[in-house]
């Protein structure tokens, strides 16, 4: 089973999970804002992908963030900006057969299939 996380209104998530009832694999959605994240599951994330490629620097939350503490960011302090802002996250994350992935493209639908155990 694949988790989806992510919020409702993002539009690649809304594709992402259509795209995953077209293939007919079966998923969570693990809703940011409403479900919220704790802080060992986002160091977990950081940890297997890097807060870099985590963390979404062109959204509207990033903007509004002040700017000591887009200044500060670093592997110290991502994780703990992430937890209080979910909506730094790039989406949507991915977690399934102890895999995890960030964004959805070509790539990531191909990798979603091997998640849910079928072949390409």
């Amino acid at each position: 089973m694949i988790t989806v996380y992510g919020i409702p209104n993002c539009d690649t998530c809304r594709k992402a999970r259509k795209w995953l009832k077209e293939q007919d694999i079966d998923y969570i959605f693990h809703d940011f804002r409403r479900d919220g994240l704790c802080q060992d599951q986002i160091d977990g994330w950081v940890d297997a992908l890097g807060w870099e490629l985590l963390l979404n620097r062109r959204g509207t939350t990033w903007r509004k963030l002040p700017d000591t503490d887009k200044a500060e960011v670093s592997a110290a302090t991502a994780s703990t900006l992430m937890v209080a802002n979910p909506t730094l996250i790039k989406r949507p994350v991915f977690e399934g057969a102890d895999k995890i992935r960030v964004g959805f493209s070509v790539e990531s639908q191909a990798a979603l299939m091997k998640f849910n155990g079928a072949t390409t």
